[in-house]
Order: C-alpha cells, then structure tokens, then sequence
C-alpha cells in the first residue's frame, strides 16, 4: 500500500512516500512544499495545493495521513495551519484518496510505540525503521514520514471520510 504522510503547514507542508507491504516500509520519496512568506495567502495556498496534487499524480498512494491541527496559544498561526491542513484534506479528497487524521500523540505512539517520545526519538526511529543513512531533513519531511509510519501501524480503522 502505499502511503502520502502530509505534515500541514503554511510556511513549509512536509509530505513523505511510503509503501507498506508485508509488515516492511520501503521510502519512495520525502521533502518538503515550501512557501514565501511575502506571497499573498492565496498564493501560498494555491502552491500547496498545487505541489500535493503533483505527489498524488506522481506516486499515485492509495491514502493520505494528515497530522491534525496542534492548537498552541498563538491563534493566528493555528488558524494559518488550518487553512494549509484543509488545503492538503481538499486536494486529496478531491483526487479520490481516503483520508486519515492522527493527533502529534498517536503519531508518536504508532512510531515509538509511547505517546510522549520527544522530537529526536521520533526521528530516530523513522531512520531506523525506514532503513536510512540519516535523519530525513527538514524536520517537516520526517514528521511526515512518521504520519505514514503511523497510518500503516494503525490505521485501518481511523478514516475520517472517503469519496
């Protein structure tokens, strides 16, 4: 099966490619969609949508595997990653995807196997799991990897809609 992982976020939207078969992950492909922060929202958007539909149409997943929205106590920034998160939910259901959603706790849970692994665990573990030389860098690009790891540990049984 294989897997589009989607971290959300305005400035940088970390995707990861997985393919999960017999209990074995194999990378297709990580990075990052990143924005300028002097572009016009809209823009911004746009260019979000526009970099996951060219993941969907190139690697053609089955599924995609959303972090949900993290609120911390600045607002604006938690309303900006909204409107990414449901930019990268829209173009996937759009393409037909099913979708999943996992808290940043049942991420870490699905990887680590505990709920409250710091950062640098969570890597740790995607490199080792997913057999890699290094760290995936940017932090969003491993985030996102560990998005997927987490829906093909997990969630079968989580999905927030189909079309």
């Amino acid at each position: 099966m294989i897997i589009l992982g989607i971290d959300p976020g305005l400035a940088i939207t970390g995707f990861g490619v997985i393919n999960y078969e017999n209990n074995n992950f194999k990378v297709i492909q990580y990075g990052v969609i990143r924005t300028p922060s002097k572009t016009p929202l809209p823009d911004r958007l746009v260019k979000i949508k526009e970099g996951i539909e060219t993941l969907i149409q190139q690697y053609n997943p089955e599924c995609a595997a959303i972090e949900e929205l993290f609120f911390n106590t600045n607002a604006k920034s938690a309303f900006l990653v909204g409107q990414a998160r449901g930019v990268a939910v829209v173009t996937a259901a759009s393409a037909g995807l099913c979708i999943y959603e996992y808290t940043p706790l049942q991420v870490k849970q699905g990887v680590a196997g505990y709920g409250r692994a710091d950062k640098n665990q969570i890597q740790q573990m995607v490199k080792t799991l997913l057999n890699l030389k290094e760290i995936p860098k940017p932090d969003d690009a491993a985030d996102a990897l560990a998005i997927a790891m987490c829906h093909a540990h997990t969630g079968h049984f989580r999905q927030l809609f189909s079309v």
